[in-house]
């Protein structure tokens, strides 16, 4: 918590100068600052201050992929939403997920502008601000607000993607495109929203987001159901009966294998992650909301 305060630290006083800031550009419409570098800065140096030995991987280039062979690692986006915060759209967060031993144990998402703070770790639920979090109760897609986030216009998925949103968008309440994935999956977990899917994301925009909608009884997949969705990045995340519905619309999309083609520049960079399924506590709080 200590570390994403820090980085939330740097955003808001990046965000009183927004329109110095020097910005490059990593591929065409993703955006890089300043405030993105010191914001990581800030995070790596609090956690290794505290845990010298441990595996970096973060989103701007700070890595340590080896550590000292503890078998923990944490994943850092130090701003998710960084066009957002340059445009003055204050839809941010600081997100970082921990992974021991290749599962993932533990998530913050920092919301720096509203001071939420959502937590979880595996086996103990989710949290914001210290309140236990659950997430929504629908019946399925048609009462269903969902979030993504779209492509860029030449990523070679793109048709495939329109296709699922086309989909989605003909059996749920609305869709919502806010630009934050670590805070569309932390508002799935607390049940400000009921859905969220993407394509070609990064495991530090869901490391810890996924795990607040599986602490809080949500379920978490990959885009046919399996456990991939860490390693590839294409990501269907909501309350138990939505998320079957979300996984029916990209059936009926008809999109076939070509999506699954992605691969992450983080696999090459010593990303230490496997996609476990929901938590024991995860699972038995689906299950009875099953039975009832």
């Amino acid at each position: 918590m200590s570390a994403a305060r820090a980085g939330g630290c740097v955003l808001l006083e990046g965000a009183k100068r927004r329109q110095g800031l020097a910005v490059t550009h990593k591929r065409l419409n993703d955006l890089v600052s300043e405030v993105d570098r010191n914001s990581e800065h800030a995070i790596v140096q609090t956690i290794l201050r505290e845990f010298p030995g441990h595996s970096i991987l973060a989103e701007e280039g700070s890595s340590n992929p080896m550590g000292d062979g503890s078998g923990t690692q944490w994943i850092i986006d130090p701003l998710d939403g960084t066009t957002n915060f340059l445009h003055g759209f204050d839809h941010f967060a600081v997100s970082i997920g921990v992974v021991h031993d290749g599962c993932l144990v533990a998530g913050v998402v920092f919301d720096p502008v509203r001071g939420h703070c959502f937590e979880a770790c595996r086996g103990a639920g989710a949290f914001l601000n210290g309140e236990r979090l659950q997430v929504a109760n629908r019946a399925g897609m048609p009462e269903a607000l969902i979030s993504t986030g779209l492509p860029y216009p030449t990523a070679p998925d793109a048709p495939s993607y329109f296709r699922v949103l086309h989909q989605v968008w003909l059996g749920c309440r609305n869709v919502r495109r806010p630009g934050a994935a670590a805070l569309d999956l932390a508002y799935v977990a607390a049940g400000f929203l009921d859905g969220f899917f993407e394509f070609a994301l990064q495991p530090w925009d869901i490391a810890a987001g996924a795990l607040l909608v599986q602490e809080a009884g949500g379920c978490v997949s990959d885009l046919h159901g399996g456990a991939e969705y860490l390693t590839h990045g294409y990501i269907a995340a909501a309350t138990p009966a939505v998320h079957r519905d979300l996984l029916c619309a990209v059936q009926a999309a008809d999109i076939g294998p070509a999506w699954y083609r992605y691969r992450p520049a983080s696999l090459d960079r010593g990303l230490r992650v496997s996609a476990p399924g929901p938590s024991a506590s995860a699972r038995e709080r689906n299950s009875l909301e099953t039975k009832g």
